[in-house]
């Protein structure tokens, strides 16, 4: 088959095809990747095989130039792909290079379940962050994901970050979840205060029991912003001490931000209730939990949020 082409035109001529279309079919067989194709399946294909092809190997070579010329396609996000059937050239759609990865990116997205986070929180990247007098936190973090997915059954206390506002408690959080997203890890992400107030306004469909079961149990959860808002005993009892109850006893990584330190928080929003009574044994359960669940480190650096 060293000369495809023109026995090919020959043939097509027996067929009593227009001219135009015979230079289109010899111009698309011509086609470098066509002709390695007719060469490494030589034995399979006879010239009436080639003929029967013809549509198919035109069907190819104009797709592929569609593609490289940026142009419309009729299947979007895929390319074409000869394949042999039967002594026949078929053309079959693959998955491009572009639909894989957009594929991949949205499975990674699937794992981290954000409720009630900012958007910059779903593209953090661990590579993005400022280590700028943060290099032990950063590592930590790294650490954390490197010592998660070597031994995801084994317990790894999460973090506790506690820093001023605006400082990236939070974008780190996001980066420490898309890491371990990327390595197929679902975790959750939640603003804890303003799942206190979707708790508050399901209570009268009788949904938080479901709310608080979902939460509990997933596999790396992430506390956002813990202490910011006025906590009541039911909280604190009934909803956050459910939550790390249950954790500490599955051992499941847990991680925390706020902009209190562990003492801060104990000793102002979990032992203050919201009608302004001081319950230090209870805050005391609360923090032993939290300190079994996770480790302390300071997030220094400018507010962000106003640069």
């Amino acid at each position: 088959m060293k000369n495809v082409g023109d026995e090919l035109a020959q043939q097509l001529k027996k067929h009593n095809w227009t001219k135009n279309y015979q230079q289109l079919i010899r111009q698309a067989f011509a086609d470098q990747e066509v002709a390695r194709f007719i060469k490494e399946n030589q034995t399979e294909l006879s010239k009436e095989d080639l003929v029967r092809s013809a549509s198919k190997v035109y069907e190819f070579v104009t797709i592929k130039k569609k593609l490289a010329n940026g142009e419309e396609v009729p299947v979007p996000g895929y390319r074409p792909q000869l394949i042999l059937n039967n002594h026949l050239i078929e053309v079959a759609y693959v998955p491009s290079e572009q639909l894989l990865l957009a594929r991949k990116q949205q499975a990674v997205r699937a794992r981290v379940r954000s409720l009630n986070m900012p958007k910059s929180v779903k593209a953090a990247q661990l590579s993005d962050y400022d280590l700028e007098g943060r290099e032990e936190v950063a590592a930590a973090a790294g650490n954390f994901i490197e010592q998660y997915i070597a031994q995801p059954q084994t317990f790894i206390p999460g973090m506790y970050l506690e820093g001023s506002f605006g400082v990236g408690k939070t974008f780190l959080l996001g980066a420490i979840a898309n890491g371990l997203a990327e390595e197929g890890y679902q975790s959750t992400l939640l603003h804890f205060p303003s799942f206190a107030v979707e708790l508050k306004n399901a209570i009268s469909g009788g949904g938080t029991l479901a709310m608080i079961e979902s939460v509990k149990k997933a596999p790396i959860l992430m506390l956002d912003d813990l202490g910011a808002d006025q906590l009541s005993s039911w909280l604190r009892d009934d909803v956050l001490g459910v939550i790390l109850q249950y954790r500490m006893q599955e051992e499941l990584s847990t991680f925390f931000s706020s902009n209190l330190s562990m003492k801060e928080l104990q000793e102002q929003y979990l032992t203050i209730n919201n009608r302004g009574e001081a319950e230090p044994l209870k805050a005391r359960r609360i923090m032993e939990r939290i300190r079994f669940l996770a480790r302390e480190y300071t997030v220094i650096g400018r507010n962000r949020r106003h640069s």
